[in-house]
């Protein structure tokens, strides 16, 4: 069968590879579509990073590896000892990999597992390819009559809906900022607006990520390059500032900006990963006993509530979608379509079966 496999930096061929063979517990899955993120461009411009260039503790493999961890498709085989699932079905896959002995994993954070990785970037296959086996309760099922296109997006979404989960006190009334106008900032755009937010406010340097802001249902953008943020916050906020900030950005303004913006004892909630060292003054945060917390990836839980909020419609994500390319194109017309021209895209995907 076909799969886009990663060698190293700017090497990824596409390539013959076995078909793989369902086992006990497991679930053959036929990708049809998969998105494109910027943790697949970093491993791209300069990986490896997260693709193993050693035996993974957990799969056991190195590069090459294939990728694609945001992923729907179609369930192809049913391994012995699996039930509730059936041929044909649609599904979204969980890529997270985890061992369930370590600490995390039996405090039930698998999302944080001391040796985890992912499908489609540490091993066991991934979703650019023509079938890939997973675990069973790795797969969700979709709802019947939602496109698979959309059930790609399911686990961008679920990065944010993930964290949202660590600033509880959010409801309808609350004040949000939410810095990075990238594909997980118009993602935590969508699920707030799902928990009902009605004044979100996004920090974006391009022209074109704020317009796709303002259409995602941001009720205010600020330039950080020509405005203050923090005091066009408290302008907006009556003085306050604001309930919660999410970092989406990961640069070193982005992170002080979060800080000063949030109101005394509000939160900050960080979901960039980080390529470097940063200044970081705790002042920021001890002068108002606000609180800063991080959050990875996302859990069982988070997928199950982006594929209800998708059945209801309380989430409409198709506007991320801003390309579509077929899978021998995903090198030139995706991956460094996004490195040239990466804001004027929210998500390309490559549909599998394209001809």
């Amino acid at each position: 069968m076909k799969a886009a496999r990663y060698y190293g930096k700017e090497d990824i061929r596409i390539e013959q590879v076995p078909e793989p063979t369902v086992r006990p517990g497991q679930i053959k899955v036929a990708p049809a579509f998969v998105g494109l993120c910027g943790t697949d461009l970093h491993e791209y411009l300069g990986g490896p990073n997260f693709c193993p260039t050693s035996q993974h503790p957990i799969t056991g493999e190195a590069i090459p590896v294939t990728l694609g961890h945001e992923f729907s498709g179609v369930i192809k085989d049913i391994g012995p000892g699996v039930t509730g699932f059936k041929l044909g079905q649609t599904c979204a896959v969980q890529p997270t990999i985890y061992c369930g002995r370590c600490a995390a994993c039996e405090s039930g954070a698998e999302n944080v597992c001391h040796d985890g990785g992912f499908i489609g970037l540490s091993g066991w296959g991934g979703g650019l390819s023509e079938a890939v086996c997973v675990n069973a309760t790795n797969v969700f099922p979709l709802p019947e009559d939602l496109p698979l296109e959309t059930g790609a997006l399911v686990e961008p979404l679920a990065v944010a809906w993930h964290a949202l989960s660590a600033a509880p006190e959010i409801g309808p009334d609350s004040t949000v900022l939410i810095i990075g106008g990238g594909p997980i900032g118009l993602a935590m755009i969508l699920c707030l607006k799902a928990k009902g937010v009605e004044t979100i406010i996004m920090s974006e340097i391009a022209t074109s990520r704020q317009n796709f802001a303002k259409q995602f249902g941001a009720t205010q953008v600020v330039n950080p390059l020509s405005d203050d943020v923090a005091k066009a916050v408290r302008d907006l906020s009556n003085g306050r500032g604001v309930d919660v900030s999410f970092d989406c950005a990961g640069v070193p303004a982005s992170i002080k900006s979060a800080c000063t913006a949030v109101k005394a004892k509000g939160t900050v909630v960080n979901l960039a990963i980080w390529e470097k060292e940063v200044p970081f003054n705790p002042n920021w945060m001890t002068a108002k006993e606000s609180t800063y917390k991080s959050v990875l990836g996302y859990r069982r839980k988070d997928f199950e509530a982006v594929i209800e909020n998708l059945r209801t419609g309380a989430i409409k994500p198709n506007g991320m979608i801003t390309a579509k390319i077929k899978f021998e194109n995903v090198v030139e017309d995706g991956i460094k379509r996004l490195i040239s021209d990466k804001d004027n895209h929210v998500k390309i995907i490559v549909d599998v079966n394209a001809k």
